[in-house]
């Protein structure tokens, strides 16, 4: 299977799931050297009965892979599902406790700690620090940050960076860090431009995987 059936193949199911179910929610494809990525991810409050925001934010993140040099027993197509509820007091100021979900290829980890949430203008910031209720636990250190100032009638400049860092408790377990950065224009619901993921991994000695490319998002109202 190579790069551009792999890619149109994303780019299908991003359209079909769109028409189908995800109205007013932003997906993006991203194609790049080594693997394509699908990739659906917001953050909303839940609304009152007036239609006034509640105090109780959702986070959704589903994320999907797949390595071009996949096989039948090896780089085999990844996922994974974050759902996160956290309660934002005004009296907080963007603090709050969250509660997180996570479903990947290896497992189910509930996780629990504090979030902060702030959206200034063309300004997002949104990050977290929590921890695996399970024995023996792994901390998380999330950010994103998103910058969309206007540069034209109707274009913004489209930048984003997102950190996770995973801190094992274990002695023997690897560290895991992940970089994502996009940098494109926006144009009504449309955002595109170029990007690059970078994982590593290890405790002594760690492995890198980078994977640059183009990415093409769309927010389906």
């Amino acid at each position: 299977m190579n790069k551009v059936s792999i890619t149109l193949a994303f780019a299908l199911a991003v359209f079909l799931s769109g028409n189908a179910a995800l109205a007013q929610l932003p997906v993006e494809v991203f194609a790049g050297d080594k693997r394509s990525t699908l990739d659906v991810m917001f953050f909303r409050f839940f609304r009152q009965a007036n239609g006034e925001n509640s105090k109780v934010l959702f986070f959704n993140r589903n994320r999907a892979s797949v390595d071009y040099d996949m096989t039948s027993s090896a780089n085999l197509p990844s996922f994974g599902f974050t759902e996160a509820v956290s309660y934002n007091h005004p009296h907080l100021k963007g603090f709050a406790p969250v509660f997180i979900g996570q479903i990947f290829n290896s497992g189910v980890y509930p996780k629990a700690g504090v979030q902060f949430y702030r959206l200034t203008g063309d300004i997002t910031v949104f990050s977290w620090l929590v921890s695996e209720t399970l024995s023996q636990p792994s901390l998380d250190y999330y950010i994103l940050l998103r910058y969309t100032p206007s540069v034209g009638e109707k274009l913004r400049l489209f930048t984003q960076l997102e950190s996770l860092n995973v801190f094992p408790t274990e002695t023997e377990s690897a560290y895991a860090f992940t970089q994502r950065i996009r940098l494109g224009l926006q144009k009504e619901a449309w955002q595109f431009g170029l990007g690059s993921d970078l994982n590593q991994r290890g405790r002594d000695d760690f492995s890198t995987m980078s994977n640059s490319g183009v990415f093409l998002r769309y927010e389906f109202r």
